[in-house]
């Protein structure tokens, strides 16, 4: 029995002692140091020298650091490049192998020229193994402005940038440069075309442009982390064992071997130690696994909002911490709102300024609503879109700082209300202007067309003037200018705003004019301040408000409004025409929003009446090749409905 028992101790452990020579073999093959990497040398150009971790991309194999981001190239001109992620190329001044430091220049810049402009925009921040190194470097802005700016943060770039002619089609503009800015020192007539960098060292509060020109000149430097540092996070003391660090000064005959025994034996009773507490305390153990899926998860998300904002190199609001947050809001003292989105709260900043700020509340889809909301607003200005300021993630904390509206949101104008202010109708027509054009702007004034799904009285806010400005972006998507159609894997937005081909795919793709149609039914509630979809109306036939005017208008009546004038009669008529014209149930039927303005623009009598609107595609009476232009041709428009 003794005999037995002995071959079955070592038939059921001899697996283990293979798989620990396997590994520390492994180990030390793995980790034995190529001392023929750190002997290799290279030049190109100014920059001689060239050896581990870094390496040129003709050199052997075995020279330097094989992770692509030490590798140089050297290319015309014997100029040393060095290509960063998400930023461009870059040409090497300098590499100090004993500070660990790369000083770099934008290859746009010439030192001959102070009207050189730098190609590349540097990333907030840089991928490992570059980070800011010392003497630090700070970022300077290149602004074009609208007028003229008398501050002294503003450095003006004459002679060296010339502003634009005056003419119609571009006003005057005006250019300066400003280094280190805040975003609430940005006059809201100005944007930034270019950002660079430059060293801390030359910081100088009188500087002049050709000064900050002749300093960009020098580069800016990033330190360098070797490879070893990124292996090992012990010091050149210690074995690194996950997640241990062991003393090199083990006795035995392999130091590093015994370490692995140590941290092998430290395995073994780990696992003894779950299974007798899975025994003992299985409910315990569950609940605690079920916590640490759901902290996982969450972790998820938070790294995917961080990568973004790393990677994202034109994202310009400033971001605040979570005490930053809580001193703006008096411990969110003064709530303004709330929604399944979470609270908005009043806020000042230290400037003196208001601003709203949003506290986000549980996020869905691994926090793309988040994402999707400063990836479109954070990156634009327009007078008729609400601005940005900044933003919070601290964890699970996540708030987003606008510019604060006097009036609040567009709802509690339209519908009669218990202490509501009603608006003129001159006053809710300019508001559907500005809305108009704002919603334009996004489909076609940035570099990608941003649709917004989720156009509705409650994300239209009023600034202390009831000017107009399109809000809330949780439910936006960036696309190319050039692409038609989009892909939704499911519906979006607000029922009674959806645009149908969001539902019925027979009737045509999604595109810009899903939100043309949201755009329609709300000029419609304006215009009639009334809900579209109404189940209290006295006659069924009122129950769809669209289908109940058209009919009116068709014969030639207008809407029963109390103490309104035939001036205001026409302009109510023109918006209506226009909305009804909006929500045409085919999107190749409806108006893009340039032409919306257009014909909010112009006269009522040249408005023609468009095929009357349907509740269901079966409905749709007419075909595409017989949709009219919705303008009359006497006036001087030569874009028709169907070739938009």
């Amino acid at each position: 029995m003794e005999k037995s028992g002995s071959r079955s101790f070592t038939l059921s452990w001899w697996p283990f002692v293979l798989a620990f020579l396997v590994l520390c073999f492994c180990g030390e093959t793995c980790n034995a140091k190529d001392d023929s990497k750190s002997s290799c040398t290279s030049s190109c150009g100014l920059i001689h020298n060239i050896t581990y971790p870094f390496r040129l991309n003709d050199d052997p194999k075995t020279c330097g650091d094989t992770l692509f981001r030490y590798t140089l190239s050297c290319e015309n001109n014997n100029t040393t490049v060095l290509d960063l992620p998400y930023s461009g190329k870059y040409h090497v001044q300098a590499i100090n192998y004993k500070n660990q430091t790369i000083r770099l220049l934008d290859p746009g810049l010439d030192n001959n020229n102070c009207s050189s402009l730098p190609q590349n925009w540097p990333p907030n921040y840089f991928p490992y193994p570059y980070t800011y190194g010392s003497p630090l470097s700070t970022s300077v802005y290149y602004l074009r402005c609208r007028n003229q700016v008398n501050s002294s943060l503003y450095v003006d770039t004459a002679p060296c940038l010339n502003n634009s002619a005056t003419s119609l089609i571009q006003p005057k503009s005006y250019s300066y440069v400003m280094v280190h800015p805040a975003m609430e020192d940005l006059n809201e007539g100005c944007r930034v075309e270019r950002k660079a960098s430059m060293l801390w060292y030359y910081y100088n509060a009188s500087y002049s442009y050709e000064y900050i020109h002749s300093a960009l000149m020098y580069g800016f430097v990033l330190r360098v982390h070797w490879p070893d540092e990124q292996s090992s996070p012990c010091n050149g003391s210690y074995y690194f064992v996950h997640p241990k660090c062991y003393p090199r000064t083990i006795p035995g005959f392999f130091q590093y071997e015994w370490a692995q025994i140590l941290h092998g034996w430290e395995i073994l009773m780990s696992i003894g130690l779950f299974f007798l507490a899975r025994l003992l305390f299985g409910v315990p153990i569950a609940a605690v696994f079920l916590v640490y899926k759901w902290r996982r998860r969450h972790l998820s998300m938070y790294s995917t909002i961080e990568d973004f904002l790393q990677r994202d190199k034109n994202f310009m609001p400033i971001r605040y911490s979570y005490s930053d947050i809580k001193k703006m809001t008096r411990k969110f003292k003064d709530k303004l709102g709330e929604g399944g989105y979470g609270s908005v709260f009043k806020g000042k900043l230290r400037s003196g300024r208001f601003v709203a700020i949003k506290v986000l509340g549980k996020s869905k889809a691994n926090g793309q609503d988040f994402i999707s909301e400063i990836a479109t607003i954070g990156r634009i200005h327009h007078a008729n879109v609400v601005r940005l300021v900044g933003y919070c993630v601290e964890g699970s904390k996540r708030a987003l700082v606008y510019e604060f509206m006097a009036n609040g949101s567009l709802d509690k104008y339209i519908y009669s209300k218990e202490g509501s202010v009603p608006l003129t109708i001159d006053k809710m027509y300019e508001i559907s202007l500005g809305v108009a054009q704002g919603i334009e702007y996004l489909h076609q004034g940035c570099a990608m067309q941003i649709l917004h799904f989720d156009i509705k009285p409650h994300n239209i806010l009023l600034n202390e003037n009831f000017k107009a400005k399109v809000s809330d972006f949780g439910l936006a998507k960036l696309y190319p200018v050039d692409k038609s159609i989009v892909t939704l894997t499911a519906a979006r937005g607000t029922m009674g705003y959806i645009a149908p081909e969001l539902f019925y795919k027979n009737i045509g793709g999604v595109s810009h004019k899903a939100d043309v149609y949201s755009f329609g039914m709300l000029l419609m509630e304006m215009a009639s301040r009334r809900k579209n979809l109404n189940t209290t109306v006295e006659h069924s036939s009122q129950f769809y408000f669209p289908l109940w005017v058209y009919d009116q208008y068709n014969v030639g009546n207008d809407l029963e409004m109390d103490n309104v004038t035939e001036e205001e009669k026409n302009v109510i008529r023109k918006m209506v025409i226009t909305a009804l014209w909006c929500i045409q149930m085919k999107p190749t039927d409806r108006p893009s929003m340039h032409k919306v303005i257009e014909m909010l623009g112009g006269d009522v009598e040249c408005l023609q009446m468009p095929p009357r609107p349907s509740l269901c595609p079966q409905e749709t009476p007419m075909a595409v090749g017989d949709i009219q232009d919705p303008i009359c041709s006497n006036v001087e428009i030569t874009c028709s409905l169907a070739g938009r």
